[in-house]
């Protein structure tokens, strides 16, 4: 069994300070996949003993970023998706080993006003191409902060949500298209029907303390292995966040 954890931690050193440490031990992941880390390599002491640490930062400083934590070596590493426009933001990681691929992303908000609309839409067919690419060579497990409620039974406002950046027509669709592409999210194959479980709450209106929240933070896996999930979790109770993580029990 392999566990992989799956956190967006809204800045790691602010997370650093708000009990982070305490739950990357205690998980144990072989796997710890962070998204929005905001910082650039050396600009804290990360203590990643035992693990494998690959991290992808964004140009603009206290933006952005991706890192992971591999109990394995991988036989190869890869940082963005080898497209110029797409590839400075510091949104993905890719690590290659013998039975599959990791992916972690931290996709593009499409921004209040949707004023990144129309780039968070390259974006997704450009990311889509890439996990289907990799996917026609071995599995993929693809995890992160993809900044989408799929169904209404993903957030706790639909109807008054249904123009704003997350839960846009456009956006859910693109989620869709790749769900047809091939891939199977975990929690929703394991949990079809399981409402009022989110994993991103706003810090306004005490939105976590009454549970009004979205499930944006996916593990998603080439359908051919989606019999090999054992559990997919959300971690509602972990705070250092805006996010909690979410986890994976994968047999490969």
């Amino acid at each position: 069994m392999t566990r992989f954890v799956s956190w967006n931690v809204n800045g790691l050193r602010a997370c650093m300070g708000k009990g982070f440490l305490d739950y990357f031990r205690q998980a144990d992941a072989d796997f710890f996949c962070l998204q929005e880390t905001k910082m650039q390599p050396g600009q804290a002491d990360i203590p990643s003993e035992g693990y494998h640490l690959f991290m992808n930062s964004a140009e603009k400083k206290g933006y952005s970023g991706t890192a992971v934590f591999a109990k394995r070596e991988p036989l190869s590493v890869r940082y963005g998706i080898g497209q110029e426009e797409h590839d400075h933001e510091g949104r993905v990681i890719t690590l290659e080993y013998p039975d599959f691929y990791l992916v972690t992303v931290y996709t593009p908000n499409s921004q209040r006003g949707l004023t990144r609309l129309d780039y968070r839409m390259a974006w997704e067919d450009a990311f889509r191409s890439y996990l289907t690419g990799l996917d026609g060579a071995r599995p993929v497990i693809v995890c992160g902060d993809m900044n989408v409620a799929h169904q209404e039974i993903d957030l706790k406002n639909p109807k008054s949500n249904t123009q704003n950046a997350g839960f846009t027509p456009q956006e859910r669709e693109k989620m869709s298209l790749l769900l047809d592409s091939g891939f199977t999210d975990s929690f929703r194959y394991l949990y079809p029907d399981r409402k009022d479980i989110y994993s991103w709450w706003s810090y306004m209106f005490h939105a976590r303390e009454n549970n009004a929240g979205w499930r944006i933070d996916y593990f998603l896996v080439s359908s051919r292995i989606r019999e090999r999930i054992r559990e997919a979790g959300i971690e509602t109770r972990v705070m250092g966040s805006d996010h909690c993580p979410v986890t994976l029990d994968l047999d490969i």
